[in-house]
């Protein structure tokens, strides 16, 4: 037979007002209480009638996870894999559900603008990279809640975001190289458009400048101008010792055009990236890695999103997650 709230109440020794009020959300009960109705409800195998619930409080019980439409790899990518894996965590618990779609808002009756304009969800979490215009204006035009995963630009003070602490992370990778016995590193970034490669480049800049070095070197990644600059390695014509890339294709691509000009790794040159790609270990030599917690990225935005529905407040908040780093062979010099 399945089980009732009256059921759970009399298992845990309380009203079936108050597991129903914990069900809802609707008022103030202690944490013990919440715990022991929530372990009740899984041994009983209970599952709230969503719809019921909506009724109650006018939730819908969904928040939506917006995805880049035009990244095809998106599904594939370990990173991406592991924030969704959190956010979904997150909501699981607090009896949500999680609806992913896409941020083409081009067209009419499309996906994305019927879930805010119809209230079909009670919030919404979306990637930095999908945060245009016409998108925040349709968010904000109908006081969604949203959070963004990344750090917005400076002219968009007044949007909720989760990020890594990028400077933070390439100042990091600067002081493991110096610890190291490197002395003139060079920063190999995709596109300096990016807030979050920005960061990193501020963060390579003055932690270069501490050391003494004033003319910091940074180049956009092109593979023509990489093998210039490691054929000057390899003459003598340039000093650059140790590059930090900032993501793994960089890295992966910059190690492979040193092995292929008979430039040793790490005794002559040092490389560190960002991303701990999972096939970062299995690299020759193995690749040193900023490590990125995705997960927990995930985790704190969906954090996030929740307060915001609960409190039904507009309040701006920012945080940002320190890196760790993780030591490898590609940069073990002594």
């Amino acid at each position: 037979m399945k089980a009732t709230i009256k059921d759970i109440a009399k298992l845990v020794g309380v009203s079936p007002s108050t597991v129903s009020r914990v069900i809802n959300g609707t008022a103030s009960i202690s944490d013990e209480t919440k715990e022991k109705i929530n372990k009740a409800m899984k041994e009983l195998d209970y599952h709230p009638n969503s719809f019921a619930r909506s009724l109650v409080n006018g939730n819908t019980f969904t928040i939506g996870l917006v995805i880049d439409a035009g990244n095809k790899d998106a599904f594939s990518n370990a990173f991406f894999i592991q924030s969704v894996t959190a956010i979904e965590m997150v909501a699981q618990n607090k009896g949500y559900n999680v609806l992913i779609t896409n941020d083409a808002v081009a067209e009419e009756g499309n996906t994305i603008k019927s879930l805010i304009q119809e209230r079909k969800v009670d919030g919404i979490i979306l990637p930095v990279q999908c945060m245009k215009d016409e998108l925040v204006a349709i968010l904000r035009e109908n006081q969604m809640p949203f959070v963004v995963m990344g750090e917005t630009v400076e002219e968009n003070k007044e949007i909720s975001w989760v990020d890594v602490d990028n400077r933070q992370g390439a100042e990091l990778a600067l002081e493991h190289l110096f610890a190291e016995g490197y002395q003139h590193p060079m920063l190999l970034v995709e596109n300096r458009k990016t807030v979050f490669e920005q960061k990193r480049m501020k963060g390579f800049t003055e932690g270069c400048g501490r050391h003494g070095i004033k003319d910091a070197k940074i180049h956009t990644f092109q593979e023509a101008k990489l093998q210039e600059i490691i054929k000057e390695i390899k003459s003598g014509e340039r000093n650059t010792d140790s590059f930090i890339c900032t993501n793994n294709v960089v890295a992966f691509r910059t190690l492979r055009e040193l092995q292929l000009h008979g430039i040793d790794v790490p005794g002559q040159v040092g490389v560190i990236t960002f991303d701990n790609y999972p096939l970062a270990e299995y690299m020759t030599p193995a690749l040193s890695a900023i490590d990125i917690d995705t997960y927990q990225l995930g985790e704190m935005a969906a954090s996030m999103l929740f307060q915001m529905i609960k409190t039904k407040e507009g309040k701006v908040e920012s945080q940002r997650i320190e890196t760790r780093i993780i030591e490898r062979e590609s940069t073990r010099k002594k």
